[in-house]
């Protein structure tokens, strides 16, 4: 049986198979022989890749994207050579034939012959905008997980303090909160430090105070407070080195502003996760396929099936949900008017994502032209049929209302 070979694209390319400790490297490519080595991971022997790369006049580079271990790699060589990071998935090799040397071989093979197609690696400054801002992400998630856990503390002591107050954690709660922490379980002295619209509820508050708090309850309630103080002064810290970033895109992050349901907060998640420079993307389509708020292709047989959207970036994608249900609750918006619309008829999660794609469309055009977003202009006549049109299915559905009504 004869062997395909693929056309030779790139002269002399290098295949990494990236590991924890070592990196597998084979070099192929016209008037060099095959050759594969491997190297440590430190970055004196990284170093030691670049100079044999060098050497053998490498220009391209290829490698998979393998948990965190690709990154020391990519920045070592990323001053000298076009580097490729691919997506696992897209070059397996053959089953049953898998070793580190034929792993870096068949990917130096593929990178030569222009069958690779490399991810999106944003440059240095949005890397370091994008780990401050997924930090301070997580923390927030840490701090919501010690809020659930002290509110459980107050269930345990019965301390009924969530059916009384809407925001256990607002002024009047967290003043309660503390006297607890210090030992005070006064019921009396507790309500009076209620504050605002709350010292209309005091009757209630003095029947929801009064429990059974316990100085190991104190002791949790103390340290849990002190671990939330904590971590909000962490949170200030890292906001305030987002802050000098934000310094260098202030023009972006204004126009981003400009689009309806954007915060000064999702707009640097986006420029955290995508950066200003748009030519990375070939098309807005390229940037939504990418995020993953755009529905795949399951076509067989000349059928196209519905299709769910794909897995893509999920904190850029995150920013763009909570952008989208802010548009849910604005008024006369065309972006507001697309949300009722899709979720009439699709429901309130897809006409999120929907109402996030087309976020991120009009982002991807802001920052590519550096102009403020602007209302789809829709005449008289257009606006028109459209209110004619939810008029007849409104009208459609209070007769169907009637009818089963009647029947009833």
């Amino acid at each position: 049986m004869s062997v395909i070979e693929f056309p030779q694209i790139i002269e002399r390319g290098c295949g990494l198979d990236v590991h924890q400790q070592n990196v597998v490297a084979t070099i192929r490519g016209k008037d060099i022989e095959l050759t594969t080595r491997t190297f440590g991971t430190f970055t004196s022997e990284l170093e030691q890749l670049t100079c044999w790369l060098q050497n053998n006049g490498i220009t391209h580079v290829a490698m998979e994207s393998t948990g965190v271990y690709w990154k020391p790699v990519y920045y070592v060589l990323e001053p000298f050579f076009e580097i490729l990071l691919v997506n696992a998935r897209h070059i397996k090799n053959v089953p049953g034939h898998k070793t580190d040397k034929k792993d870096s071989e068949w990917i130096a093979k593929l990178l030569l012959s222009g069958l690779l197609k490399g991810s999106f690696i944003p440059d240095q400054t949005t890397r370091e905008l994008r780990a401050l801002q997924r930090h301070r992400k997580k923390l927030i998630h840490r701090r919501t997980m010690e809020k659930n856990r002290l509110q459980n503390v107050l269930e345990d002591a019965n301390i009924k303090l969530g059916s009384v107050v809407s925001d256990v954690f607002g002024k009047s709660g967290v003043a309660i909160i503390e006297c607890l922490s210090q030992g005070q379980t006064d019921p009396v002295v507790l309500a009076n430090l209620a504050k605002g619209s709350l010292v209309r509820k005091k009757d209630q508050l003095l029947l929801a105070l009064h429990g059974r708090f316990s100085e190991h309850h104190r002791f949790m309630l103390e340290l849990i407070m002190d671990t939330i103080h904590q971590i909000d002064a962490t949170i200030d810290r890292v906001e305030q080195r987002i802050d000098t970033y934000l310094d260098q895109m202030s023009l972006e992050v204004s126009l981003l502003q400009t689009i309806p349901g954007v915060s000064k907060q999702v707009a640097t998640g986006i420029l955290a996760e995508i950066g200003t420079d748009m030519s990375k993307f070939t098309s807005h389509k390229h940037l939504a396929s990418w995020t993953g708020v755009c529905p795949g292709n399951n076509e067989s047989a000349g059928k196209k099936r519905s299709s769910r959207v794909t897995q893509g970036n999920k904190y850029l994608k995150t920013s763009l949900i909570e952008a989208a249900w802010s548009v849910s609750h604005t008024k006369d918006t065309h972006l507001t008017y697309k949300y009722h619309v899709i979720s009439s008829r699709r429901g309130r999660k897809r006409a999120a994502m929907a109402i996030g794609h087309k976020i991120l469309t009009a982002a991807y055009f802001i920052l590519r032209d550096k102009t403020a977003y602007a209302e789809p202009s829709m005449s008289q006549e257009v606006l028109q049929k459209k209110k004619e049109i939810q008029i007849a299915r409104l009208q459609k559905r209070l007769d169907k209302l009637k009818i089963s009504a009647s029947n009833n």
